[in-house]
């Protein structure tokens, strides 16, 4: 709903300068907010930002309230989707001579992208690097008080206890969510003493040569390791759920004589023995746990208002606002399983016009109704709590959008998403460079969203 009253610009402190806090920084200072981003890195990226040393981590993620290392991806990491469709809307990530110029680039394009929306937007002057969030508490007049700490090389932070405490009239949490692991509870883990590791971890294959392995999870992350390690380890077992096996995977796993499908472990044993739930079992070098990601923000107080239980980030309006302290606290980056950096977009939109007062949010009672009525369908569908912000629907980003007159995905950007997907399942070692949507790449590199910024655009 428009409101006709405009409000003074507002000091806002948007927390990570990943893919979510760049473009909702950018949509701020659009609107004439004084826009503070605080990135506990030495430069922009997030979760793109690749850190190939993770010594000093705890491989499995639990020692420590604030991981030393943020970054999640593995070297050999590349795309899942076509680069036609993950760029934020006016500033396409098109292809630049002299770098990877692949449909499915690595994660450094990625970065690389991110570094040339900082500069064309000149969003640099905006953040402070290495800068640690260590509280954000809200003050009784709905300000916030943020405290920061410098951090310095290897994840620790410099001048003691000395802490930078700043208030800001809003704060925007864009911190991402694929960096603090999220394990499984098995029998005798914590006493198992060979390797251990989760993937947030894992780099490269060479450290896992000639050895036996187990995987344990079966999404994109452990299917990616999994067919890597199958080139130098000597077995690799996968563990999954009944069920949980794509079709495009289980054809791999036929293809390559070492790689193995089991059930879910039943228990581990200090001899280093895994026991599966259908009796089988193995003696194991190593496990890599690909078993995804929790919502954790350990500086964030709210007096209890906004809460994480088993993954669901709530009361959230919309994944993105907790009712009884919006607009000046909001969410930006916490949905899964859609095309993010265009959503992203959407809801830095969003959260700055409220904030500029060209918008407002529904009343209290409107947004509790609408967030039960959703948890609701989530209990009704039988979809556990820890996948809420699992959406997977192009229906639901174009209804998000047109909350603040965002264009609706475009039909090409859908149909080359599900056509990526198809091509996947098909064949999942080559899809990313055999692929025959040749037809849809031609209609996207037609679009005006596409072509209005060329590659002579980014050329230095």
């Amino acid at each position: 709903m428009v409101t006709t009253s405009m409000s003074q610009g507002k000091k806002v402190c948007v927390i990570g300068a990943g893919p979510s806090g760049l473009v909702t920084a950018r949509e701020l200072r659009k609107e004439g907010h004084n826009v503070v981003v605080m990135e506990q890195n030495h430069d922009i990226g997030g979760q793109w930002l690749y850190e190939s040393k993770t010594e000093g981590e705890d491989p499995l993620g639990r020692a420590s309230t604030f991981l030393r290392v943020h970054s999640s991806m593995y070297e050999s990491l590349r795309l899942q989707s076509p680069r036609e469709i993950m760029g934020y809307t006016d500033f396409p990530f098109v292809e630049k001579k002299g770098r990877d110029m692949r449909r499915f680039p690595s994660h450094r394009e990625v970065y690389l992208y991110l570094k040339d929306f900082c500069e064309f937007f000149e969003l640099r002057g905006l953040i402070r690097f290495n800068t640690r969030v260590e509280y954000v508490g809200i003050l009784d007049d709905f300000r916030w008080v943020v405290k920061t700490k410098e951090v310095v090389k290897g994840g620790g932070c410099c001048g003691g206890d000395k802490v930078v405490e700043e208030v800001f009239d809003a704060v925007v949490v864009a911190s991402g969510h694929y960096s603090h692991p999220r394990l499984p509870t098995i029998k005798g883990m914590d006493k198992w003493k060979r390797r251990q590791m989760h993937s947030h971890v894992y780099r490269v294959p060479e450290p896992f040569k000639n050895e036996v392995v187990v995987i344990v999870g079966c999404s994109l992350s452990g299917q990616d390791i999994s067919m890597e390690l199958a080139g130098v380890a000597t077995h690799v077992y996968v563990s999954v759920k009944l069920g949980h096996v794509t079709p495009g995977f289980a054809k791999i796993v036929a293809k390559h004589h070492n790689l193995h499908l089991r059930p879910q472990i039943e228990c581990v044993e200090e001899d280093g023995r895994i026991l599966f739930v259908d009796g089988s079992w193995i003696i194991a070098d190593t496990i890599i746990y690909c078993t995804g990601y929790s919502y954790t923000f350990p500086f964030l107080d709210t007096k209890g208002i906004v809460n994480v239980d088993d993954d669901r980030v709530g009361p959230l309006y919309e994944h993105t606002f907790p009712p009884s302290l919006a607009p000046s606290l909001s969410f930006v980056g916490i949905p899964r399983k859609l095309i993010g950096f265009p959503f992203f977009e959407a809801q830095g939109k969003w959260v700055a016009q409220l904030l500029s007062g060209k918008r407002r949010l529904p009343t209290w009672e409107e947004m509790m109704k609408s967030i039960n009525e959703f948890y609701q369908s989530k209990d009704d569908a039988g979809i556990p709590k820890h996948n809420t912000h699992d959406l997977a629907s192009f229906e639901y980003c174009d209804k998000y959008g047109d909350n603040i007159g965002f264009p609706h995905l475009e039909e090409w950007k859908k149909q080359l998403c599900l056509s990526a997907l198809q091509n996947a399942e098909d064949n999942l070692e080559t899809f990313r460079d055999v692929y025959d949507d040749f037809e849809l790449l031609q209609i996207a590199h037609q679009s005006p969203h596409f072509t209005q910024l060329g590659p002579e655009a980014f050329e230095s």
